[in-house]
């Protein structure tokens, strides 16, 4: 939402003016001289017209004299605004250095006077800078027109005001033309050296020698100045599209995208145009989203839905062929794949433009354009979409190259270490590599790096209930920060009676309602969305202007968080819980799994997701010289058990200190039979290799949700060990060392020996259940 652009009034100008024609007058004189008997003629009948009226000669104090003389002024203005061009210049006469205007065009008045004529005050400049320029350009006509010295002009202005019909703003160049403005010398006139006037052109912002130099009492500025405006909005916003583009990051961080679709939707005249973008992957032949915690892309992301279909690709697929953006000005019409229409148009966009970003011979990336009504893009907005599409190529591979650089520093300083372990095979690995180059082979590859008949152990402590904590969080936060707003708005409506404020009021009582019932996918966005470019814009436009509004405008930014913008407080409880539970898990892992190491070599996995799981490897086949024995394999999985029993009741120790108490469950896979693991050069990371092994992977990622035949209660819960097999035997060997641990005092006496209910791709599951003893 725009905010009101208020008055450019300049109170404290230093100079005293006087608005009169006089000097408007003798230019239509010197015209009665004039060769051209035409102008000479209209010139003379102007005379006759001023000679008539005593009014129009000496200070007009009163401007309703020009209104009630409207005929006069117009005639006399000819020579000013000329006839054909008034209808579609922006043009405006003021007294002089002042903001009240007392004849303009009817574009200067829709552009920038309000209901009184008067100027109003650009939203791109403060009053002390305008007052600033004027005083500046005030001396210089000085220097000119009584010392005669001329200075080179003042670096252009630009006006940004709101255009309300479009809800946007727009860029205007002003030029202040004093032709018609006289210079009165008021009493002795300041005696300036040669050298102080050199000083003075030499530091032409310096206001204060200037105001010391020429003290301003001196002297007297009469007639009017001349305002011309020219719409430069292009050249502005592809000016600060260029520098915008050219920053680090600015692809990355959610808030300056958002700056610069606002910026595409000014050039466009679009204000709710949609702006995406993704960038190529040349390893995945594929285009992608920049970055996870914003979508830059509204339209690549439904390549990855499960129900996308192919006609993205087969769009994606002509615009490598054709090498021109794509058009469609309606997409109910436009000639594409259905089911492409189907979910363009679920987007709630009507009309389109999709184009590759070329960098040299490559395509770094692809710019999406999006609107919501028929017709909004079409093929006159290329030369547009022309004009600013080298800048974000440019820009899509500064920062591909960034994040690729970032990346690899991360993946080489936390993943790509291989394992104490298994580094003697990767280095007999690369040593077979350089000896077959060194003997001509220079095609030669790095070898398939195996590991056969390894036996896998695999665990996880999940956080009991995320997803529903998480999403609580969320709804609480948007709950409070509805309600602050709702008080902001409920406040401004004692003041400011404003149509706008009773329809965000009723948004944000809309949306409380719906809140309170529960929260569904989108709502954060939106809301969000909402707050950021609707509401808050305003309210800083009322804590600008109404000075009892700015405590509770303030109470409301005291609770947003400063470097999100949005109220964090649910969330950030629930972050730093998960943050602390996760990292107490990791950490007691990591220090238990070096002293296992000691027991026997084996690789050790562990990742954080919703909680912290962890993948172990040992066999003979992972170590070069130190005999493996099934008793190492025993020994571990009793050290899993034992690991397992207490992060239990670790976490159930932290679960009163956190800000949000949440609760783990632990799970662990017993599997029996060794298996072969593969390392992925393209992934560098370890999976396991052949079909039969790969039931193992599809175990391990469904048990978590695994539920208890005939009762549908889930296997895991919190306080409790479960244990996931397939074979009695696996269960023989685990009762062995649960009887173990209950003699040790660590484990409740009773054990439940469950079925599950089938899970997708795994059938027969069994599982052990025992309480842990937490004290």
């Amino acid at each position: 939402m725009l905010p009101e652009a208020t008055p450019a009034v300049s109170p404290t100008f230093p100079f005293r003016t006087t608005l009169s024609l006089e000097p408007l007058i003798a230019y239509w004189k010197a015209g009665e001289e004039s060769l051209n008997e035409g102008i000479a003629l209209l010139s003379r009948s102007v005379g006759a017209q001023v000679a008539a009226a005593d009014w129009v000669r000496g200070p007009i104090t009163d401007l309703a004299l020009l209104e009630c003389n409207c005929d006069l002024v117009e005639t006399l203005m000819l020579a000013v605004f000329p006839p054909a061009s008034f209808p579609t210049d922006i043009v405006g006469a003021v007294a002089p250095f002042q903001r009240q205007s007392f004849y303009y065009t009817p574009r200067f008045a829709e552009v920038v006077l309000n209901a009184q004529h008067i100027i109003k005050q650009p939203l791109n400049i403060t009053m002390p800078q305008l007052e600033l320029y004027t005083t500046r350009m005030a001396y210089q006509l000085i220097l000119e027109k009584v010392y005669g010295v001329r200075l080179p002009l003042q670096g252009s202005i630009i006006f940004t005001v709101p255009d309300y019909s479009i809800g946007l703003y727009r860029h205007y160049g002003v030029e202040f033309n004093s032709t018609f403005l006289e210079v009165k010398v008021v009493g002795e006139k300041p005696a300036l050296s040669p050298e102080q006037l050199e000083f003075l052109s030499r530091n032409p912002q310096r206001a204060d020698l200037w105001l010391e130099q020429l003290p301003p009492h001196h002297f007297e500025l009469e007639g009017f100045n001349i305002l011309h405006l020219v719409d430069v909005t292009e050249q502005e916003i592809l000016s600060e599209l260029k520098y915008d583009l050219l920053e680090r990051d600015v692809l990355q961080a959610s808030d300056r995208l958002e700056q610069i679709q606002e910026k595409l939707r000014v050039l466009f005249g679009k204000p709710f145009l949609q702006l995406g973008i993704a960038a190529y992957d040349e390893k995945k032949r594929a285009f992608v989203d920049f970055g996870r915690k914003i979508n830059h892309s509204f339209l690549t992301k439904q390549l990855h839905t499960p129900d996308a279909g192919s006609g993205f690709r087969q769009i994606y697929g002509r615009l490598w062929a054709d090498r021109r953006p794509l058009v469609l000005e309606d997409v109910e019409q436009a000639d594409i794949p259905e089911d492409l229409r189907a979910q363009i148009l679920g987007l709630g966009i009507r009309s389109a433009i999709l184009a590759l970003l070329p960098y040299g011979d490559d395509t770094v990336g692809l710019l999406e354009l999006g609107s919501p009504n028929v017709g909004d893009l079409n093929e006159f907005s290329l030369e547009n979409v022309n004009q600013f599409l080298p800048l974000f190529a440019v820009a899509v591979k500064r920062n591909a190259e960034d994040i690729q650089t970032r990346v690899q520093a991360i993946v080489k300083e936390k993943f790509t270490a291989i394992h104490p372990t298994m580094e003697w095979r990767f280095t007999d690995a690369a040593q077979n590599l350089l000896q077959q180059h060194e003997d001509g082979n220079r095609q030669a590859e790095m070898e398939d790096i195996v590991f056969h008949d390894v036996y896998p152990l695999h665990g996880s402590s999940d956080i009991r209930g995320s997803s529903m904590a998480r999403n609580e969080a969320i709804q609480g936060d948007l709950v409070e920060h509805l309600t602050l707003a709702g008080k902001v708005l409920k406040k401004a409506s004692e003041f400011q009676q404003l149509p706008i404020l009773d329809e965000l009021k009723f948004y944000v009582s809309k949306n409380l309602r719906r809140l309170r019932q529960g929260i569904v996918s989108g709502d954060e966005v939106n809301i969000l969305e909402s707050l950021r470019t609707e509401m808050e814009p305003l309210f800083e436009y009322l804590g600008q202007n109404t000075q009892e509004l700015r405590p509770v405008i303030a109470q409301y930014w005291a609770q947003i968080d400063t470097e999100l913008g949005i109220l964090y407080k649910r969330r950030k409880a629930f972050e730093q819980s998960t943050t602390l539970l996760n990292d107490a898990v990791a950490n007691y892992l990591d220090e238990e799994d070096a002293k296992a190491q000691a027991m026997f070599p084996h690789y050790f996995q562990r990742f954080k997701t919703d909680g912290v799981e962890h993948n172990i490897y040992v066999g003979a086949a992972l170590v070069e010289d130190k005999p493996f024995d099934l008793v190492f394999l025993k020994n571990l999985r009793l050290w899993q058990l034992l690991t397992m029993v207490e992060i239990t009741r670790r976490t159930v120790a932290l679960r009163d200190t956190l800000p949000v108490p949440l609760e783990t469950t632990q799970l662990i896979l017993i599997h029996s039979q060794p298996l072969s693991i593969r390392f992925r050069q393209d992934e560098r990371q370890f999976d396991v290799d052949g079909a039969y092994n790969i039931r193992y992977e599809i175990i391990k990622k469904r048990i978590d949700k695994a539920t208890v035949l005939g009762t549908g209660e889930r296997l895991t819960q919190p306080g409790y060990l479960a244990l996931v097999y397939s074979q009695q035997r696996e269960a023989d060997e685990y009762l062995e060392y649960l009887d173990y641990l209950q003699d040790r005092g660590l484990l409740e006496d009773d054990i439940e020996e469950l079925e599950l209910e089938e899970l997708q791709g795994a059938k027969g599951l069994l599982a052990l259940r025992v309480k842990v003893k937490l004290s």
